[in-house]
């Protein structure tokens, strides 16, 4: 399949071939099925989304979502009195997966759910792999190939970027346990660390300056949220033409203490640090 999808990739008259045809279904399936990921952990098991290392990207499963897009005709899809007009099939047999969906959440075709995964009123795209126990809360949206790992929560109105160009692009990862609060956005294939908790508001962007506080002197990273961190949001100054003014960052304000209970609420994580959220 891979050898066919990279022909089609350059060649897109091939996408007429029914062979092509059947090889860019059958990713897109195994996609759904959790068979295949647009990235898997190089140092770990592959499949498991805890793993803290490097990653490595699927480019060719990535190629195979794009090529999906125009292969498929337009369609009308009804529920009900509710009616899409789109190219993408939306997902089904939840009860039979093992995940409970509340109206209105919508998952395309090409997503994973793992069993345990809870969808309030939510969006999750195609080539997004969501594991065991995560919970997508209302009007949060999971952007095409994002990793989120198990048990993770994303809470009211989080924004987790999609990403499928370029095709090496890593896509973003979320690790277990991590509690991302409300309106956080996290995009550009930042990556964050297992049972780390971001407070609401904080946005993470691959330029976005990720500040260690908790020690005597600050210790600044990019693109990255080390494991069990607590992040909130922050500003740092900048110098401009018209004067100096404060830009956003985000701070690492200290780490999650093994007593904490990893059901616990942000406000109570973030109590602990006398943060007011």
């Amino acid at each position: 399949m891979q050898e066919l999808i990279e022909k089609a990739w350059e060649d897109r008259s091939l996408l007429k071939d029914p062979e092509v045809i059947r090889a860019i279904e059958t990713v897109v399936g195994q996609l759904d099925r959790g068979e295949l990921r647009v990235a898997e952990p190089t140092d770990g098991i592959p499949g498991q989304a805890r793993n803290d290392g490097a990653w490595k990207v699927n480019e060719w499963v990535k190629k195979a979502v794009l090529l999906y897009f125009p292969i498929r005709k337009m369609e009308v899809l009804e529920a009900g009195p509710l009616e899409w007009h789109d190219k993408i099939p939306l997902k089904h047999d939840y009860a039979k997966l093992g995940v409970r969906v509340v109206p209105h959440a919508i998952a395309r075709h090409g997503s994973y759910l793992a069993p345990g995964v809870i969808l309030m009123p939510s969006y999750v795209n195609i080539g997004a792999y969501v594991d065991e126990g995560s919970m997508v809360d209302t009007w949060a949206t999971v952007g095409s190939c994002a990793q989120i790992g198990k048990g993770v929560h994303l809470s009211g109105g989080v924004g987790i970027g999609g990403v499928l160009e370029p095709v090496q692009a890593a896509p973003v990862i979320i690790g277990d346990g991590a509690f991302i609060g409300s309106r956080a956005i996290v995009v550009e294939g930042v990556h964050v660390g297992r049972e780390a908790v971001l407070g609401a508001n904080v946005v993470l962007t691959a330029s976005t300056r990720i500040i260690d506080v908790a020690g005597p002197e600050p210790k600044e990273m990019k693109g990255y949220v080390p494991p069990r961190s607590v992040v909130i949001p922050g500003t740092v100054p900048k110098r401009f033409p018209a004067g100096e003014y404060g830009v956003p960052c985000a701070l690492i304000i200290g780490q999650r203490k093994e007593s904490t209970d990893r059901k616990t609420s942000l406000n109570e994580v973030l109590r602990e640090f006398d943060v007011a959220v």
